[in-house]
Formats: C-alpha cells, structure tokens, sequence
C-alpha cells in the first residue's frame, strides 16, 4: 500500500488552530504486512533521526492506534519504506503528514475506507489539534473545529492565482517550544481584530486576493512565538513592509509567502538574499487533492 501526504501551512496568519493549507511537498510512506517483526527503512528529510525509531516511529504509532480503532487486532508483522520529503521541525506540518500516513496505510492495509471523515478523529487526538491534519487529510484551504470535542473540517479551493511560497528556515524549533510561548489571555481588541482578519483570510485567498496582505495580519500568536525565532519576524516584517503577505509556518520557523499569479517574486527572491541567512526558497502549487493512499506496485522488498 502506498500513501501520500502533502505538507501543511497552519494558522496561515489570523487563522490560529483553524485555518490549514495543503502545499504541493510530499512524503510518502509504502507499508505492507509481514508474518512477523518490523521493519522500516526511511530516506530523505529527517532520516538519520528516525531510522531507528523502531516502535517510537510516528507513523507506526499512528498505525497501531489505526488498527485498535478499527478493531481487528494488530497484524503479525510489518514492513515500512518511508521517503521524507517535508523538512522535520519547520512548520510545515511534518508530523501531521506522519500520523495521516499512518492512519490511512493502516486502515487500507485492513480493507477500511481511506475517506477524511473517518480519520479525522484519531489524527486530530495523536496530534492535538485538528488544523494542520486536516489540510492534509482534504487538502485544499480547510477550516477546522471543534464540535463538542470531534473535529469538523470543511474544505474549501483557493483561487488559481494564488501561489504560496514556502521560506525554509535552516533550522528546526519545536512545536511545544513555540506553543509554549504563548499566553493565557490576551487582549479583548486583538481578538476582535483577528476576528475580522481570518474571516477576512478566507474571502483573499478564495476570491479576493488583493486582500491578501491586510488579511494576513496577526495579533494572537505571531509576536509572541517571535523572541524564539527572531530571524522569522524579521523576515516576515521585512516582506509584508514590501506589501507581500507574508506569516511564520505554522508554529515557525519557515516563512510562508503568497504571491498572485507569481508577480513580486523578484522582491521576495531579494529581501530573502539580503538577510545573509540560509533560508530555501521553495515556489509550491496548493496541493487541492490531500492525501491518497493506492495499492503499491509489487517489488522485491
């Protein structure tokens, strides 16, 4: 069984833990059932870290809680070829793309429906939250929540104009790290502003585009993640003073860009260049399909 998985921009500004984007950067993770044992071999982004993971993998965590929803016990063994292309620790959503992986492999590898729906749920309760799993599972623009306690998405298509431009930064920060920085409260007028700002959000990138730069404003998240990742705020103050809507990755550190039919990729290309830092700029469709999951082609592994 071979399942795909895009990468995932979160919070995408004002949308904190709501909005979630699908970007055209995908893992891919092949799984079969062996008579016993487990094997994984890993390639690409992050490999050297989790090769040897064992039982302690993402997805094979993902997989074993996909087997005990579904209720037909564990299989004997298991063999897993993971090829990782989404930077580990970035923001773009590396380790919703692992539990999706996990979770659709799992329930295909048992006969089960590989719909978004039915694996939301469990996604949303290995990751904690539902936004970025569920630009992965729909792909597309989604907005996610939380309906007495069960994840709901609806996913909507973004204009074809609309290109996002992921920022890579060189270096990773935790999620935790990052959440953490985050206060208890905050003040009555900046929740009202972003508010306004994330219903905003989703007319830009839906049909309105030249609203992009206003409705990527944040008040709730952004300056508090920023002493963590100080080269991030520079670089998303430095862009959006050029007039390109510009917000931290998720949690950060990577930067997320959108431009409009490619125009101000000549400005980004040098804002970027001027910070001296290693950042890896990376031009990506909106993945609109989410992830997949097919019967692989037999091979000799």
């Amino acid at each position: 069984m071979l399942v795909r998985v895009p990468a995932t921009s979160a919070n995408l500004g004002p949308g904190f833990d709501a909005l979630g984007l699908a970007l055209s950067l995908h893992d891919e993770v092949e799984a079969r059932v062996t008579a016993s044992g487990m094997s994984i071999e890993v390639s690409g982004e992050g490999a050297a870290d989790v090769a040897d993971a064992g039982e302690r993998h993402l997805v094979v965590r993902a997989m074993r809680a996909a087997f005990d929803s579904l209720g037909g016990g564990q299989p004997p063994g298991l063999a897993l070829r993971c090829v990782n292309r989404i930077p580990h620790g970035r923001g773009l959503g590396s380790s919703a793309a692992a539990i999706v992986a996990g979770i659709l492999a799992a329930r295909a590898l048992a006969g089960a429906a590989p719909d978004p729906d039915s694996a939301l749920q469990l996604a949303n309760e290995l990751e904690g939250h539902p936004d970025n799993v569920a630009a992965c599972l729909y792909g597309g623009l989604t907005i996610a929540w939380l309906a007495d306690g069960v994840p709901r998405a609806v996913r909507l298509q973004p204009a074809a104009q609309v290109t996002p431009v992921a920022i890579i930064a060189p270096a990773p920060l935790s999620t935790e790290a990052a959440r953490g920085l985050l206060p208890g409260n905050v003040p009555h007028s900046d929740a009202a502003r972003n508010a306004g700002r994330a219903a905003l959000l989703v007319a830009a990138l839906t049909a309105w585009p030249e609203a992009l730069l206003d409705a990527t404003d944040d008040r709730l998240h952004q300056d508090y993640r920023a002493p963590a990742m100080p080269a991030t705020r520079e670089l998303v103050g430095r862009l959006r003073a050029a007039g390109l809507p510009a917000v931290f990755s998720g949690a950060g550190p990577s930067v997320l860009a959108f431009l409009t039919s490619g125009h101000g990729r000549n400005r980004l290309d040098s804002i970027v260049k001027e910070t001296g830092i290693g950042w890896l700029i990376s031009p990506l469709d909106v993945e609109r399909q989410g992830a997949t999951a097919a019967p692989s082609v037999p091979s000799a592994w």
